[in-house]
This record gives C-alpha cells, sequence and structure tokens, in this order.
C-alpha cells in the first residue's frame, strides 16, 4: 500500500528534551501512557521494535524496525500494527520519526508518520493527542 502521504503531529511539552526523550524511550514510562503497551528493543539501528499488550480484552502485537537513534534528537522506525489486519510485508508497514527540539520553556515535540492514507492521518492524530497528553503528565 505504498503512499507518498505524511502528517505531521506537532506539540509543546513543559519539560526539557533529555526528559522528554526519556519517556519516549524508557519502556517502563512508555507502558505507562501508551495503552499499557510493553515496548521492547534495544534501541540499535536495524533491530526489532515490538509494543505488546491488551486493549480491550484482546491481545496485540505490533513490530517495526528500528531505523534512526539520535539521543535527545531523533527516533525513527517502521510500524505495523496488529489492528491494521494488513499482512506483514514491507509495503504495509507506517514509518514513525520523532524529534525533539529544545525551545524556550521546554521541548518541542514534532512526530511524522508516512506511507498510509488521508482517511487514517485524522485518526492517527486524534491518537497521538491522547498518546502525548498522558506523556505530558508524566513529565511536566
Amino acid at each position: 500500500m505504498q503512499t507518498n502521504f505524511k502528517s505531521t503531529y506537532q506539540t509543546f511539552i513543559k519539560a526539557p528534551v533529555n526528559k522528554v526523550w526519556e519517556a519516549l524511550v524508557n519502556p517502563e514510562m512508555v507502558r505507562e501512557y501508551f495503552f499499557g503497551s510493553s515496548q521492547i528493543t534495544d534501541w540499535k539501528v536495524g533491530s526489532p521494535i515490538i509494543w505488546e499488550g491488551e486493549y480491550e480484552g484482546k491481545k496485540y502485537q505490533d513490530k517495526g524496525v528500528v531505523l534512526e537513534y539520535i539521543p535527545n534528537d531523533t527516533l525513527s522506525f517502521s510500524y505495523l500494527s496488529n489492528w491494521a489486519g494488513l499482512p506483514d510485508q514491507p509495503e504495509n508497514y507506517l514509518f514513525v520519526k520523532y524529534e525533539v527540539t529544545q525551545v524556550e520553556g521546554g521541548t518541542k515535540l514534532s512526530i511524522t508518520q508516512s506511507n498510509y492514507d488521508e482517511g487514517k492521518a485524522k485518526h492517527s492524530a486524534e491518537n497521538w493527542a491522547v498518546v502525548i497528553d498522558g506523556l505530558k503528565k508524566l513529565v511536566e
């Protein structure tokens, strides 16, 4: 399903970059705001990344590969959601990129997703708003 569609979610977090970064990569913190997901990876480029858990009584396992990891700056990975119901083929993976930037009074967080359609972009932006609101409660 390769597409060129890309969406970006941006927000301001009243916390330093290193604290926001820790919340993005520390599995214990991720579990607290990311729907209870266990995030499993070693953050080495080329390594697998897995999120697993249970949502509304159903077990799931989402997966991808770490594509870029620059501490306190940029993190990107491929991503295939269990909920998408798509075959595990390269063309069905989304690409997600987190970028953190120190700004006056805190951190700007940008999350870019690509390789999906415009309809799913709106749903994705709504999900990111919920997820990042939980992250903010942890670090602010």
